[in-house]
């Protein structure tokens, strides 16, 4: 997949293939929901977002090969999505808004192909519900949306590429952990991530602060920094979620002894 060159799937995607005009002539896309987010704590960020994102989200960094996240959760869940809904006024992630599409790196590295999870639940391989991927052999208007889409969403990925590099040549990123207690008792901890280091960041030479600020990394960086203040909001959210679920559990407990009685 082109984010990580990797063989392991991207999060989401059980199933990605090359779209083909010949293969899928009748798939068409239909609509659909953010359900399929539900169980993600923590999505994939590109620098362009980290403005729209440090707002809503804590923003973070993966401990191998660093790469930013959103943290949407403390569990299991994402805090953000309900019912298949995200919650209003909440940015969603570009690596959201693409699903199910995708850009398929070709084996010979010479290029990207348009990719769709097969497995996703928007994807309809008969019938006449949606929009049709491609009409008369050539890409639809949803296939070629999708294609622009990705090619953006691709280009910044591989500039954050660089400015995660440049994190790590600076020895900025440091490891961190988040320790909570909910106010159900519950304790929760959040590892396995890393951030940049406020002091040392304030200490990188005048050339390389120069260099950063012309590339947008300066900034970059504040946005990162800003966003963990968001821990506070996302422990609340958090706290709710449990509590709702508690009082579902509950009541569900209560009407089946009810009925055993």
């Amino acid at each position: 997949m082109s984010e990580s060159g990797q063989s392991r799937l991207p999060t989401f995607y059980a199933g990605a293939v090359p779209l083909s005009s010949t293969l899928h002539a009748a798939w068409r896309l239909l609509p659909g929901d953010a359900g399929f987010a539900a169980q993600a704590s923590a999505v994939p960020l590109t620098g362009g977002e980290f403005a729209a994102a440090s707002s809503a989200y804590p923003i973070l960094f993966t401990a191998d090969e660093p790469s930013p996240v959103a943290l949407m959760g403390l569990a299991r869940d994402n805090l953000f999505v309900e019912e298949g809904r995200w919650a209003k006024g909440s940015y969603v992630p570009a690596y959201v808004r693409r699903y199910p599409f995708i850009l398929i790196e070709a084996q010979d590295k010479s290029g990207y192909a348009l990719g769709i999870d097969q497995t996703g639940i928007q994807v309809a391989k008969s019938g006449k519900d949606g929009e049709p991927l491609f009409e008369a052999g050539e890409p639809g208007p949803v296939t070629r949306r999708a294609l622009e889409f990705c090619r953006l969403f691709n280009e910044d990925h591989l500039r954050t590429r660089a400015f995660c590099g440049a994190l790590v040549e600076a020895d900025l990123l440091v490891d961190r952990r988040a320790d909570v207690a909910l106010p159900d008792g519950r304790k929760l901890g959040v590892a396995g991530f890393k951030v940049v280091d406020a002091e040392r960041f304030a200490k990188l030479d005048d050339a390389r602060v120069l260099d950063w600020h012309r590339k947008g990394w300066l900034a970059l960086v504040n946005f990162h920094l800003a966003s963990l203040a968001r821990f506070d909001a996302l422990l609340m959210l958090q706290g709710q979620r449990s509590a709702t679920e508690a009082s579902s559990s509950a009541s569900n407990e209560a009407s089946e002894k009810a009925a055993r009685d």
